[in-house]
């Protein structure tokens, strides 16, 4: 069997990973410990991710021809990547978080929603917060007038009912003062 045929398979697995993915996040990894490196593998497949070490020419063959190509420039070294097929910034969010408890964890650069961001783009997408927690944030915001409005319509009908029960308490005394004069 030609080499060829062996690493195919190979090509063919990235290339169906990368195909229909939000993100794509090129990592490199190396200085890890294990525990380090478990730790985020669990958190990405967490959230869904898929984070896997393939040799450099095989990814550089199956982004060919797609939006990915663009990673193939930063493809030298030890390198990684992290799909995500959900959240366009969990990977990224997720890897970013992981490297400041590991220095030696680096983003090379990204693919996004089929545009190429390098190292420093790939750092402001890691700022965004999930869809979840934007939408939570929208939700909240959409609210909290809503309630706010609420509270006072409650107190406007506590405090009115007070008022109006003590007017009716001094027009009954007056009432029963004027026939005695």
């Amino acid at each position: 069997m030609a080499k060829v045929e062996l690493k195919q398979p190979i090509v063919d697995e990235i290339s169906e990973q990368i195909k229909d993915a939000q993100s794509v996040v090129v990592v490199d990894y190396r200085g890890l410990t294990v525990a380090q490196d478990t730790a985020l593998r669990k958190q990405l497949r967490e959230a869904g991710c898929t984070y896997k070490v393939y040799k450099n020419t095989m990814m550089k063959r199956a982004f060919a021809g797609t939006d990915c190509e663009k990673l193939s420039d930063v493809l030298e070294g030890t390198n990684a990547i992290a799909i995500s097929k959900d959240d366009a910034t969990a990977p990224a969010r997720i890897i970013a978080k992981a490297a400041k408890d590991a220095p030696a964890l680096e983003i090379k650069a990204g693919v996004v929603e089929g545009n190429f961001y390098d190292a420093d783009g790939m750092k402001t997408i890691s700022s965004i917060p999930s869809r979840d927690e934007l939408l939570s944030r929208l939700l909240g915001s959409l609210q909290s007038p809503i309630a706010n409005f609420a509270r006072v319509l409650k107190q406007i009908a506590d405090k009115g009912g007070a008022d109006e029960a003590a007017p009716a308490e001094e027009a009954a005394p007056a009432a029963e003062e004027t026939p005695a004069e």
